[in-house]
């Protein structure tokens, strides 16, 4: 399984993924699923994967072929988020269609995006982006996307995420929905990678590599698990426990 989301705040854009991939408690692997595709001063576009391994991988191959051979459209030809996005869409259905062609067990190999970035001064997007090829974009309610196993680490995130948050802030929301996943489901692990971009930079950003037992990574899962156990502390009592003469 996967967990992977993004954020979209008024000053720039947030991806984290996690690495793990296993076909099998006995077969577990670390792949990267966050990958970046950066022309400075023009573009940034950051793609987070979920799904069959090898579709995933095909994709992204062709994505940085296209643009070495200048096949038409590709990630430096389209004029906007929206063409990048309906591009990756097509490339995604045609490897899917091609892995489906080649296989007699009746594999399932579709894959899932999240695609995200800016193209010159318009404003930064993200997309999710269906195994179909079609896509929505986040809410302006909630201002975030997620893929794989998105249950665990949606709660924080709904509670939380605005778009006018501090980025920063929801960098840390965000790894903080990613160690609620990884506690709760043994098929989400790190190595987690965390990209923190600024609105109209149109660099690369701060990206960061966390593994498990990283000095930082340690530090945030046990500064959030302390905060927990303090706000159940300091729930509001039943009306018992703080009045025994009401329980009589």
């Amino acid at each position: 399984m996967t967990y992977c989301l993004s954020i979209n705040a008024e000053r720039g854009l947030v991806f984290c993924s996690d690495s793990r991939t296993n076909a099998g408690m006995d077969n577990i692997g670390s792949y990267s699923k966050m990958h970046t595709f950066v022309w400075p001063g023009d573009r940034v576009f950051v793609l987070l994967s979920a799904g069959n391994l090898a579709t995933t991988q095909a994709v992204i191959k062709k994505l940085h072929r296209d643009v070495e051979q200048a096949m038409l459209p590709n990630l430096l030809s389209v004029t906007s988020m929206g063409e990048a996005a309906d591009y990756v869409g097509m490339v995604s259905t045609q490897i899917q269609r091609q892995q489906a062609s080649r296989d007699t067990a009746n594999t399932n190999f579709e894959a899932t995006f999240i695609f995200g970035g800016q193209l010159g001064p318009t404003p930064p997007e993200t997309f999710m982006i269906y195994p179909q090829g079609n896509y929505i974009h986040e809410s302006s309610e909630h201002p975030f996307l997620q893929i794989g196993e998105t249950k665990y680490g949606k709660p924080i995130l709904d509670r939380i995420v605005k778009r006018n948050i501090d980025l920063e802030r929801a960098a840390r929301v965000a790894l903080v929905s990613m160690n609620s996943t990884i506690r709760s489901n043994v098929t989400v692990g790190p190595p987690v990678e965390l990209l923190i971009y600024q609105r109209d930079s149109l660099i690369e950003g701060r990206r960061l590599y966390l593994t498990d037992d990283d000095p930082f990574a340690r530090e945030l899962s046990e500064c959030w698990n302390k905060g927990l156990v303090m706000a159940l502390e300091n729930l509001p009592r039943f009306p018992w426990e703080t009045d025994p003469v009401k329980d009589l």
